[in-house]
């Protein structure tokens, strides 16, 4: 029935990556439940790991997020006592980010729950680590570019 073989969905690049995603997902969920933290307040742990206080806005960015969409989240790590929110005293609109005692303290417990996720995989640190740079490479050439918001204005469709 199907004439575009393209179009099969084991034929598909983004299937295969949302299906990992999500596989790799739950399995992070699974560990960060007992801590009480959800894998997108994980990832904002980690951006704030790397280098403490930073602004939302840059915490966004590092995510590949909106601001909107993390708001919600610095909010919640703010009332489980993990992260102080600060406005800053230049500029009111922007609201700088640090970690609290008791989020630096769970870096050490999530570095295990890393460690168990990788391990997981069954992929030698050479294959992991190619794995990631391959992906980082993907993403970076998927960005939207002027040219390709361009090109989707002008694509039609041969109905």
């Amino acid at each position: 029935m199907n004439k575009y073989p393209n179009l099969l969905l084991d034929n598909q690049l983004c299937f295969s990556l949302y299906s990992a995603t999500n596989a790799i997902t739950r399995y992070y969920r699974l560990y960060l439940k007992e801590l009480g933290i959800t894998y997108t307040q994980y990832l904002v742990l980690i951006a704030l790991w790397e280098g403490d206080c930073k602004k939302a806005s840059d915490i966004a960015s590092m995510l590949k997020l909106d601001l909107p969409t993390i708001t919600p989240m610095l909010k919640k790590l703010e009332k489980m006592g993990l992260i102080n929110k600060i406005r800053s005293s230049a500029d009111e609109r922007v609201i700088n980010v640090t970690l609290t005692k008791k989020g630096i303290d769970l870096e050490e417990p999530v570095a295990a729950i890393q460690d168990k996720v990788a391990c997981k995989t069954h992929l030698p640190t050479k294959e992991f680590n190619a794995l990631k740079k391959t992906l980082n490479e993907l993403t970076a050439a998927l960005e939207i570019s002027e040219h390709d918001l361009k090109e989707a204005k002008n694509f039609v469709s041969c109905d």
